[in-house]
């Protein structure tokens, strides 16, 4: 039950970042809105569906979902945000070790993002 509740918690948080990303370039909509539903699925089959039928994210959900497609905006806005990360891990002089981690992490994330399709007329 608790875990029910936490997952629906962090779901609506992340419809929330999600929603704000559409009107703050620097914010990314898409890996929130992935992950509430998601996070729904878990706790909340009604807003699960909610979120699946949804006019604005209903699509974004369904192209994932069924094509394994993320838009470039999303593509270009999570880039954005990985050379903010990595420009501030250098500025704030982050521990080698912990630069290579989350360089690598963030490396893979992006060559993992860059090989989906952007949109559904280009997977064969």
């Amino acid at each position: 039950m608790m875990l029910k509740l936490f997952f629906m918690l962090v779901a609506w948080i992340s419809v929330l970042l999600g929603t704000l990303g559409i009107f703050l370039p620097l914010l990314p909509t898409t890996p929130f809105i992935l992950l509430a539903v998601v996070l729904f699925s878990k706790s909340s089959p009604r807003f699960e569906l909610w979120l699946l039928q949804h006019k604005v994210f209903g699509p974004l959900i369904n192209n994932w979902q069924r094509y394994g497609v993320v838009s470039l905006k999303a593509k270009c806005s999570a880039t954005l945000m990985v050379v903010i990360s990595a420009g501030l891990m250098m500025w704030m002089n982050v521990p080698l070790f912990a630069r290579i981690i989350a360089g690598s992490c963030l490396f893979l994330v992006m060559c993992f993002l860059w090989s989906r399709p952007s949109n559904k007329e280009n997977i064969r």
